[in-house]
């Protein structure tokens, strides 16, 4: 296990809170020390929670602290290695053949190659930060070549040789838990859930990002979400959710929209499902006046 004690100077988890802080990332306790453990002990972070709790923010503000590039590799259903290492560019080699006639061309030089995330944060693992974004979407073959990238760090090129990262490359984690990750992914990683935040704290959050709205608006706008959340819907509004809903209603309130009604007209930046829709229409004015209270 490599330890690095230090990271860019930051030395625990408080002064790392503190610096997220500073990038418009309020991190609680929980997530500062994994998030801090991972960095010094030269792991992968891996988040769960729900959809828009902030698992890709955090990993974005980390990159943000760290003064580096964010590496992102969004996984899907049927995403394979080559997606996410790298790929050779032929009609750019089939062209370099044609114009050089009789001459040598070499195939796989550089030119030719076509980095994808993993292979970009080997070949700098001191500039970028590697995210791999929502991997319970793909499926069990992908989670057992992840397994053996973070394993050791290296990407097999057949016609190039071996690719061995430097030291090991910040990496990020993230899953929405519809299906279950392997434990030796879970093994290899610092492991953090991250849940929807108090009202006190997404209250903050949302003063934080959204600096017209007031703070008596961002209170109503996070009692109506944790309301919506308590529902039976399809898809919960997140914290970006509860963020544009309180931007959007302060828009309309300024236009001459009064309260209670800016809320309403703006629903379509908090509920994004036609069924949720349906099912919360009937009940939105009571909610509304709720939050108010």
């Amino acid at each position: 296990m490599t330890v690095r004690r230090s990271i860019q100077g930051i030395d625990g988890p408080e002064p790392l809170a503190r610096s997220l802080g500073d990038a418009q990332y309020i991190a609680d306790e929980g997530l500062a020390t994994a998030a801090y453990l991972a960095l010094a002990l030269g792991k992968p972070l891996l988040l769960e929670g729900a959809p828009g709790v902030g698992k890709t923010e955090a990993a974005k503000a980390l990159a943000s602290v760290l003064g580096r590039e964010l590496v992102r590799l969004q996984c899907y259903e049927g995403i394979d290695a080559s997606a996410a290492m790298y790929e050779w560019n032929f009609p750019r080699q089939m062209l370099a053949i044609r114009q050089a006639g009789d001459d040598y061309v070499n195939l796989y030089d550089d030119q030719f190659l076509i980095a994808r995330p993993i292979l970009q944060a080997l070949e700098a693992p001191r500039d970028r930060v590697l995210l791999i974004d929502e991997i319970d979407r793909a499926d069990h073959e992908f989670e057992a070549f992840l397994l053996e990238f973070l394993s050791d760090f290296t990407v097999s090129i057949p016609e190039r040789g071996t690719v061995r990262a430097s030291e090991p490359p910040v990496v990020v984690l993230t899953s929405n838990r519809t299906r279950e990750l392997h434990e030796a992914l879970r093994r290899r990683c610092v492991y953090h859930w991250i849940d929807y935040p108090e009202p006190e704290l997404e209250t903050r959050i949302v003063m934080m990002r959204a600096a017209t709205v007031a703070e008596d608006t961002a209170t109503r706008v996070v009692r109506a979400v944790g309301a919506l959340r308590a529902a039976p819907l399809a898809k919960p509004p997140g914290v970006a959710e509860t963020v544009e809903w309180a931007e959007a209603a302060t828009l309309l309130n300024q236009q001459g929209a009064a309260w209670p009604q800016a809320f309403a007209r703006a629903i379509g930046v908090v509920l994004k499902d036609q069924d949720d829709l349906e099912f919360m229409t009937p009940q939105l004015d009571a909610l509304l006046s709720e939050s108010a209270a």
